[in-house]
């Protein structure tokens, strides 16, 4: 075997580990939307794609995992769209523009965040492992803020108040998104929200 025919092997088992992790997701969330979480096994979920309870668990250690998923953007990954933007444009303004990069990447997967949020409404006991991961998220860009403003990290309370509010002002915007079953691009809504934060939070 080439080279050449090495990495297209090795790129075409990649896209399939893809696939088979996202059809597992969409398997369980499909399921758990329709008995509730105590009603699906993960034999459910593995059967639901024709694969066996071993195969499932090369990808995700419980079926809660498979309704997280992949989750939104990785910390780093908002990390990096947030050090992108121009050192010269204003915190909040950068970080207006790294939550819309992030609404722009959840609104390509549209159908599958619908369900996720749904779910997620309907089984408030998969919430601690949200709140667990957005943990260390806000770590990750609270130091990313400190860098951008100079601000030593754990001092002024800054870099950590402002990358909260983010956090938060994005929480919302999913939420009205999924009230309005996605009629509205969440893009939208994020910035409607910062709009908010930047005019100082009138009364409406």
């Amino acid at each position: 075997m080439t080279t050449a025919e090495s990495a297209y092997e090795l790129g075409r088992r990649d896209r399939k580990k893809l696939e088979t992790r996202a059809a597992l997701e969409h398997a369980a969330l499909t399921l758990v939307a329709e008995r509730g979480l105590a009603g699906v096994t993960v034999e459910d979920i593995a059967e639901a794609v024709d694969l066996s309870s071993r195969t499932f668990f090369n990808y995700f250690p419980s079926k809660e995992d498979a309704l997280v998923g992949a989750g939104p953007a990785s910390a780093d990954e908002l990390r990096e769209k947030l050090d992108a933007v121009p050192a010269d444009v204003p915190v909040l303004e950068a970080l207006r523009l790294m939550s819309r990069a992030e609404a722009e990447r959840v609104q390509k997967e549209r159908e599958r965040w619908l369900l996720r949020l749904k779910v997620f409404e309907q089984n408030p006991s998969l919430l601690p492992r949200l709140v667990a991961g957005g943990t260390e998220t806000e770590r990750v860009v609270s130091a990313a803020v400190a860098r951008r403003t100079g601000v030593e990290a754990g001092t002024s309370g800054y870099p950590e108040l402002v990358t909260a509010v983010t956090m938060a002002a994005f929480r919302v915007a999913m939420m009205r998104w999924s009230a309005a079953d996605g009629r509205t691009a969440l893009a939208d809504l994020v910035d409607d929200a910062f709009a908010r934060l930047a005019a100082g939070l009138p009364d409406p």
